[in-house]
């Protein structure tokens, strides 16, 4: 399937939601085509280090998401909430005539996390203490999911403040265990 690409210094993953401001004409086109079909596109990160004239600024890895809500800001500009669905694999990205880019994606597989609730109990408590500390995350959100163990490590791992790097490395898991040991001693 091809999407048009959205990259970003954050990222978003599955269930996740972000607010974002849209002011590049490519971008304003892109929203205003998704809308239309009923459709979507990836939020993937940049790759700093990457060049943009064959697109390797763009990390491989990146989530397809749907527009949720919309509105026009105070400074004129256009507001879109946007949610997570699942994550793809990018490969092949073509640049258009206005430099919006697009990739073939491939869905990746859903990851699972088979931690103990005892261990995830303090990451837990700790996005809690995030949430209520952070209106601007907690609004985001109508039903946060803090009794999914999935839910609560990507959460944390959009959170954390880490390179895009790591956080590719992280998504390229087939599970959730190793951001779980790192998670647990930051937290410790």
């Amino acid at each position: 399937m091809q999407f048009p690409l959205f990259p970003l210094s954050s990222h978003i993953l599955p269930e996740g939601r972000m607010a974002l401001r849209i002011f590049e004409p490519r971008y304003t086109r892109m929203v205003k085509e998704v809308c239309e079909a009923d459709t979507g596109f990836v939020v993937c990160m940049i790759n700093s280090s990457g060049d943009k004239t064959n697109n390797t600024h763009i990390f491989p890895l990146g989530t397809f998401c749907k527009v949720i809500d919309f509105d026009i800001l105070e400074d004129g500009l256009l507001g879109v909430t946007i949610e997570g669905q699942y994550c793809v694999s990018i490969n092949n990205i073509e640049t258009q005539y206005d430099e919006l880019r697009i990739g073939q994606c491939t869905t990746c597989p859903d990851w699972h996390c088979e931690s103990d609730p005892e261990e995830l109990a303090p990451m837990t408590e700790r996005l809690i203490e995030v949430f209520e500390r952070y209106p601007e995350v907690s609004k985001l959100y109508d039903n946060a999911k803090f009794d999914d163990s999935v839910w609560v490590v990507n959460r944390w791992l959009e959170l954390l403040p880490v390179g895009a790097e790591q956080k590719q490395h992280f998504m390229a898991q087939r599970d959730c265990n190793r951001i779980v040991e790192y998670l647990s001693q930051l937290i410790d």
